[in-house]
């Protein structure tokens, strides 16, 4: 490893590899349900085919993924409240209240993980990760949507 980018690479995918709870069990999201209830909650309903583009997922695949998301109670199909032609997703009380309590339990582990980090750290660390993220999103022409809520792509100077 001679660059920079060897070793972020490497680091890249021990932290893919990763998951900050168990995510065994009959109760637990797997990642796809976990990604596609984070982005219908913070983008609104979404056809398959936004679905398609937004997560670069064949379509076959997200009708896989959203119609055992639906028999699960998670989601359910809705005409689109723009009038458009196209059936959208949304998500369900049920689904919102999964979604929430799952990332609860991931924020609950990152503090434990994260407990002898100082606060400051933590937040240099969120603010290059999206930094990141917002890079890699303009490098792909995929953006993703964040909540208004969320802290600046823009890593904290240190003094």
């Amino acid at each position: 490893m001679t660059k920079p980018t060897d070793l972020l690479e490497f680091e890249a995918m021990l932290f893919g590899r990763y998951s900050l709870i168990s995510r065994k069990g009959h109760d637990r999201l797997d990642r796809s349900a976990y990604t596609i209830l984070s982005l219908l909650r913070t983008n609104g309903p979404l056809s398959i085919g936004q679905l398609s583009e937004a997560l670069a997922l064949d379509v076959s695949t997200l009708n896989r993924q959203t119609a055992a998301m639906m028999k699960s109670g998670l989601l359910e199909r809705i005409p689109d409240p723009d009038g458009g032609i196209a059936r959208k997703f949304r998500v369900t009380a049920d689904g919102a209240a999964t979604l929430e309590d799952e990332r609860t339990e991931s924020i609950r582990h990152l503090d434990a993980i994260l407990a002898d980090w100082p606060e400051a750290e933590v937040a240099t660390l969120a603010a290059y990760l999206g930094r990141f993220n917002t890079a890699i999103e303009r490098y792909h022409g995929r953006p993703w949507p964040r909540p208004a809520t969320a802290l600046p792509a823009e890593p904290l100077q240190h003094p």
